[in-house]
């Protein structure tokens, strides 16, 4: 399923890319673009929101797997007047499947997401704006399987996941008559940081709960987004891909009832989620 997904995004993207071509050669040839209409389409102030649907698969590299389905709900407020301004967020709630040896199904995930975004809008043509971008975000995640056993008689715990990062990216819009307007966003996120908590007292009073700090990794973020403007609303289908690589935390003390038991380490992970947004704006 998830190949399928990334197969039909690349290939979409691919011949977006060649619309991109083929409208800005046309608009060289035909400059009787309706300028009110991509006014109205680029409004100065822009509030979406709306929601979301996701399939999430979580890697950590020869050692386990978890995956399942998301629903959330996104919003954003953009500025636009020659300079960006967005502040945007979301919250995503599903139930994933443990896999290692043993399994766990439908734990609870959450997913909260926050950024804020800066670029500047340059007009290539009477159609066409590219928007360069950077930022600030914060990513949190809770997996929770307190109070689960595995399939081989493993006790579950809480998971949390802090991370802060940069996005740093491109976003591409071509107007098209009639209030359509189609766009691409490519993004890489510069990984600030990163703490990951892990409950174990939830397997047993008497262990620590380990905090580990996470200081490598990166984000690739892409989506399409395709637009119809009205005379009061605008309507947006967004598809996205998103894939995180996190490089193995530093070691903590494991103690039992105060005594040194061993360490404790978050993996090297992988995380990659595809999905589709239906967005409603004002």
């Amino acid at each position: 399923m998830k190949n399928n997904w990334t197969c039909a995004i690349i290939v979409t993207f691919v011949l977006f890319c060649y619309t991109f071509s083929f409208a800005q050669t046309e608009s060289i040839k035909d400059t009787a673009v309706d300028t009110k209409e991509n006014e109205i389409i680029s409004k100065l102030h822009a509030l979406e929101i709306g929601p979301e649907i996701s399939f999430i698969e979580y890697r950590e590299p020869a050692v386990m797997k978890e995956e399942g389905t998301m629903i959330g709900i996104g919003a954003s407020y953009t500025y636009h007047k020659g300079v960006m301004i967005k502040i945007a967020g979301r919250y995503s709630y599903g139930q994933v499947d443990y896999k290692n040896s043993g399994t766990i199904n439908n734990i609870d995930d959450n997913i909260f997401e926050i950024r804020m975004l800066g670029g500047h809008d340059f007009n290539i043509s009477n159609s066409l704006s590219i928007t360069p971008f950077i930022g600030i975000g914060y990513r949190y995640l809770k997996d929770d399987a307190a109070g689960r056993i595995s399939s081989t008689g493993h006790y579950g715990y809480l998971r949390e996941s802090n991370y802060y990062y940069s996005p740093i990216g491109i976003e591409a819009v071509n107007v098209f008559d009639k209030g359509w307007s189609a766009g691409a966003i490519l993004e890489y996120d510069y990984f600030w940081k990163g703490k990951q908590k892990s409950h174990l007292s939830d397997i047993d009073p008497g262990y620590n709960d380990i905090s580990n700090d996470q200081n490598g990794g990166y984000c690739l973020r892409g989506s399409i987004k395709i637009k119809k403007q009205t005379d009061r609303v605008f309507f947006v289908i967004e598809p996205f891909i998103t894939y995180w690589n996190i490089d193995k935390s530093d070691v903590q003390y494991q103690t039992y009832y105060g005594v040194v038991i061993g360490t404790g380490w978050e993996p090297k992970n992988e995380s990659t989620e595809i999905g589709v947004k239906f967005m409603i704006g004002f």
